[in-house]
Formats: structure tokens, C-alpha cells, sequence
């Protein structure tokens, strides 16, 4: 995503923040707020950046409506199948609703909060609960929905069922029901993720067809290895399991980034950073693999690639801890990291840790002042801290310390050496939190504009979803912009790729006619010359692509259009 685009007031108000029409005003503040709330008290440093932010509609706007927000929670689904081999579906299903029900709007709780939860219940992670311990544990989280099923088996068939609780309500939603071959696992769950989404939001206006199509032919085996490798209670079987599942899948992203952390946690640094390494920088898995190959390379002390590691991760999520890692990684090397460490205590001013690199970093460029100052308020937010009290020792006598370089690959003397401490742990939970209730805001921000205004801003996202193949994304994008201002030819166009990467010919057809007739354009004549192309009529494809290079005689996919139908005999204008 490319959320979070620079830091400060643009981080939180500019279009760099993924937007999508949501529901009712009302209810976006209603969850807003409340994420709002939970999101400062995660990270405070979010609090001055959301107060630069100017939005009308929120002192204008009524109560709160009382039918809900947009947090959901997806539980395992019930295995009523008989068949144990078959346990890891129901396992699955989460994985799946999660990022379908994301792509819709919605703030999903990650696995690692439900286990979380869990935990915090004295639940075992297995554990399959009541009614009423699933409303426990939906308030525990914060969840507005639980999404709750089960699935059967019969003759190689799969029938899926699921319902909606409404916890404010207690309300159980009537059944979702959906079935197909096994081998068509995706489509079942696809298709049950528009449903819920469709009973969360009856607004709710993607196409079943897009949700179908978004799970991008990922191989049925390297999916259930995937979560049997999640799922696994051992590093060895874990690990075993998510190497099987990009054997028969080498390109797949989640599997890929599993792995990765699986091997970072039992040291294999090298391995993980290079398995870490084949995700896409355009995923959106892409920011925590780079996380870890920070933390790997940096482990292997390959401080430079773990500094560039770093780095890419906090140009576009610029979360102090990931800053802070950067600036370690950056004084191993010898470097002056003053400013980035200021940076992450500027960011988040309570936490101690950041204070004493600071404070270390002051020291070791001779600014004693500067240095005292930080060590004082590390060891204020924690006075029991050893490493702290020793290191004001050593500022107060004046002594200098050796390079960060120097100190990190030579014996330690009697001396105090400090070392910059490091983050380990990369969390996004609380940063999605507050990314999604800015989301939310501007939605609310971009309905005030004029609606050719809106359009041109959400067709402008719906193709930056496109160009990063979140195709569900896009269509909600391009839908908004259409909602807007009906005259969108842009909006159109844009509607018209989705449905041809959805495999709706017909309907990509109609999109793309019905954006040429409100202005001719060569994105739609291009949707027209590759179905043309399809079905070998290369002559209609030829005429289309004559108009789009008309248009646009340097559009790159017309030239290579060109080149293809050239390459069939075909001749151009």
C-alpha cells in the first residue's frame, strides 16, 4: 500500500492514506472514535498528527447510530465433516475472510490477537467456543462482529455455513450458505466472505465475481500446507510445512513471509533473509518481510542491508521502533544517527528505550548536555534500569566512548561500552487500528467535495490498488467514484479492468462502452482490444487499438497490444 508516504501532517491527511466509502457517517464515527481512543493509548505519538487534521463533518454529525462499527472477528470454523485430516479447513477460513473482508473496509482481528485473547481468558489456542464465551471474547477484542461457521464434507463436496453476531445486539444473522468441489475450497470461501460483508453492509457493492477471482490461483496444496504450517506446534513441523507450501507455490507471498519469520525465529538468519527477499516489494506483505531482514541481517551483522532494510520499511510505515532500528543499524556502522533517533523519541516521547539510544548516540558525538538530558528521562520512565544509571555515570565523568562500530566487534574493557538497543518485535495491530480510522475520516473528508472532485480521488486510489493487483480494493474505489459522479468515463475504465480481471467479459465489455461514450479514452479501448483479443478477432482488437494509440500514441500496453497483434499477422494503421 502506499500509505504513509512521508512523515508528519502528510502521514495523516494526505490522499498517500488508502481511502474507501464507508457506510454511514454515523457509524464510521461511532468506530472511529473508538479506534481513535485504543489507537493513542497504542501509540501517543499518533496524537499530534491526528489534531492537524481538519475534519468538519465529525463537530457536525450526529450521535453515533447504534447497529455497529467495522471491527469483525473470524473465528476457525467447525469441522462437522467427521474427518480430522480435514481439521485444517476450518482453520482456514479466517485466513481467507480476513483479507477479503480488509479489501471491503473492514478492520479484521488478526490471528495473533485472537490467540491473544484467548490467552488472556486462560483459553487453550484449540479451544472452540460457546455462545456465550465467543461474546466474551468479541468485547475482549473490541470486535463489533463475530463471524462464526461450519463446513461438511460429502463425496469430495464441501458445504459451508455461517452467521453474523452483531455483538452490541446479540443478534445471530440467518445462515450464509455456499458449497462447491473441495478442490474449489477459494471460491466457497470467497464467495462466504461477500456474503458476510453484504449482511455486515448491505451497501456493500463489489461483485461476488471480484471476490471470487482475488485469490490470485494460488495452489490448493501450498494453501492447506500454508495454514497446516501455521497451525503447527513445533518449529521443525512448522517449518517443514510452509517449505512444502512453496515448493508447489514458490511465489506465494504469505507462505513466503511465514517461512521467513519461522527461520529468523530459530536463527537461521541467512535463510530467512534470503527467503524473505522473494516477496514482491509491491505486496503488501512486503513492509514486515523487510522488518525481519532488517532484524536478520542485522543479526549477521550485515549492518549496512539491515540499515537498507530498515529504511524501506520506514519511507512508507515510519512506526518509531522500525525508525529506531534504522539508527542502530546506521551507528553500528559508525555513522552519526543523532537525528533518527531523535526522530523515534520525538515520535513516541514515553518510551525509555529510546531515550537511552539518544542518549547513547549524544554521547558518543561528545554533546554530554544533550546526553544527560535523555538519560534523565529514560531513567525517569524507568528508574530500575541498570544500563541507564551507569551510562549517566559515564556522562558525568566526562569519558568518551569508543565508535558503535568498534565497541559492537571488540572485547569490552572494565569501562561502560553502551550499545543502542534494538527493537525486535514488529507489530502493525495498533498502527492498522489508527491507519483504518484515518481511512474512515477522509472518506468522511472527501464527502464534502464537489463529486467530480471525489470521483478523480477515488479512481486515482482504484488504480493504485489495480497497479498493485488488489482488484476487490479497486473495485470499491472505482464503484465510490462512480457513486459520486455517474460521468466518470475514468471511473468507468477503471471498472471495466476489474471486471476483466475478474473474468466478466461481458460486463468489462459494457464498462468500457459505456466510459468511451462519455469520453473516449484509451484505457477502455484497450479493455475492448484484449477481449477482442480473446476471442481471435483480431480485427475489431487491431481497430481498438488503433483509437487508444490515437489517443495516446506513447501508452506503453497499446504499444505492446501493437507488438502482439503485429506478432499474429495482423496489420495496424
Amino acid at each position: 500500500m502506499s500509505i504513509l508516504a512521508q512523515w508528519g501532517v502528510n502521514f495523516a491527511c494526505s490522499i498517500a492514506i488508502p481511502c474507501r466509502k464507508g457506510p454511514d457517517p454515523s457509524i464510521l464515527i461511532s468506530v472511529t472514535k473508538r479506534l481513535l481512543v485504543r489507537s493513542i493509548l497504542q501509540r501517543p505519538w499518533l496524537l499530534p498528527l491526528l489534531l492537524l487534521c481538519s475534519i468538519p463533518a465529525i463537530s457536525q454529525s450526529s450521535e453515533p447510530s447504534e447497529t455497529g462499527g467495522r471491527v469483525v472477528l473470524v473465528l476457525p470454523f467447525d469441522n462437522r465433516s467427521g474427518q480430522a485430516a480435514l481439521a485444517w479447513v476450518g482453520d482456514s477460513f479466517p485466513d481467507t475472510l480476513n483479507q477479503r473482508l480488509s479489501s471491503a473496509g473492514f478492520l479484521t482481528i488478526t490471528r495473533e490477537d485472537r490467540q491473544y485473547a484467548l490467552d488472556h481468558l486462560g483459553l487453550p489456542v484449540d479451544f472452540r467456543p460457546s455462545r456465550a464465551t465467543t461474546i466474551r471474547i468479541a468485547q475482549n477484542l473490541d470486535a463489533d462482529f463475530v463471524i462464526v461457521g461450519s463446513y461438511n464434507v460429502t463425496n469430495g463436496r464441501i458445504s459451508v455455513q455461517a452467521q453474523v453476531l452483531q455483538v452490541n445486539q446479540l443478534k445471530l444473522s440467518p445462515p450464509l450458505q455456499d458449497s462447491s468441489e473441495l478442490n474449489r475450497l477459494f471460491d466457497v470461501e470467497n464467495a462466504i466472505a461477500w456474503k458476510v460483508a453484504r449482511q455486515i453492509d448491505p451497501h456493500f457493492n463489489v461483485a461476488q465475481q471480484t471476490f471470487i477471482a482475488a485469490s490470485g490461483g494460488v495452489q490448493l496444496s501450498a494453501f492447506e500446507n500454508y495454514i497446516r504450517g501455521t497451525d503447527a506446534a513445533n518449529s521443525q513441523e512448522r517449518i517443514k510445512r510452509l517449505q512444502a507450501a512453496i515448493v508447489a507455490d514458490p511465489n506465494y507471498p504469505a507462505a513466503l513471509l511465514a517461512l521467513g519469520k519461522a527461520q529468523y525465529t530459530e536463527r537461521e538468519y541467512d535463510q530467512a533473509a534470503a527467503t524473505l527477499a522473494k516477496i514482491a516489494p509491491t505486496d503488501r506483505r512486503a513492509l514486515e518481510a523487510s522488518f525481519y531482514i532488517g532484524l536478520a541481517r542485522f543479526n549477521t551483522a550485515k549492518y549496512a542491508e539491515a540499515e537498507s532494510a530498515f529504511a524501506f520499511v520506514a519511507s512508507r510505515l515510519p512506526l518509531p521502533e522500525v525508525v529506531n532500528n534504522q539508527a542502530v543499524a546506521s551507528s553500528r556502522q559508525g555513522h552519526n544517527a543523532v537525528p533518527l533517533f531523535q526522530r523515534a523519541s520525538t515520535a513516541d516521547p514515553n518510551d525509555a528505550d529510546y531515550h537511552y539510544n539518544l542518549a547513547v548516540a549524544m554521547y558518543r558525538q561528545g554533546d554530554f548536555a544533550g546526553a544527560k538530558r535523555e538519560v534523565d528521562l529514560a531513567l525517569k520512565l524507568r528508574p530500575a534500569d541498570i544500563e541507564a544509571a551507569r551510562l549517566k555515570t559515564s556522562i558525568a565523568a566526562g569519558r568518551t566512548p569508543p565508535a558503535a562500530n568498534a565497541a559492537a566487534t571488540t572485547e569490552t574493557t572494565s569501562d561502560f561500552d553502551p550499545l543502542e538497543r534494538i527493537r525486535r518485535t514488529y507489530s502493525e495491530a495498533s498502527f492498522r487500528q489508527a491507519a483504518f480510522q484515518l481511512d474512515q475520516m477522509r472518506a468522511i473528508r472527501l464527502a464534502t467535495l464537489p463529486p467530480a472532485e471525489q470521483a478523480a480521488e477515488y479512481t486515482k486510489q482504484g488504480h493504485e490498488y489495480l497497479a498493485q493487483g488488489l482488484v476487490p480494493e479497486a473495485e470499491q474505489e472505482f464503484q465510490t467514484a462512480i457513486a459520486a459522479d455517474g460521468s466518470s468515463a475514468e471511473a468507468h475504465a477503471g471498472l471495466a479492468q476489474v471486471r476483466e480481471r475478474s473474468g466478466n467479459s461481458a460486463e468489462a465489455r459494457a464498462e468500457a462502452e459505456s466510459s468511451i461514450k462519455l469520453h473516449p479514452n484509451a484505457p477502455a479501448y484497450l479493455v475492448l482490444a484484449r477481449l477482442d483479443l480473446q476471442t481471435n478477432d483480431t480485427t475489431a482488437s487491431a481497430a481498438n487499438v488503433n483509437k487508444a494509440l490515437q489517443l495516446e500514441p506513447k501508452d506503453t500496453a497499446a504499444q505492446g497490444m501493437r507488438q502482439a497483434l503485429l506478432a499474429r499477422g495482423q496489420n495496424l494503421q
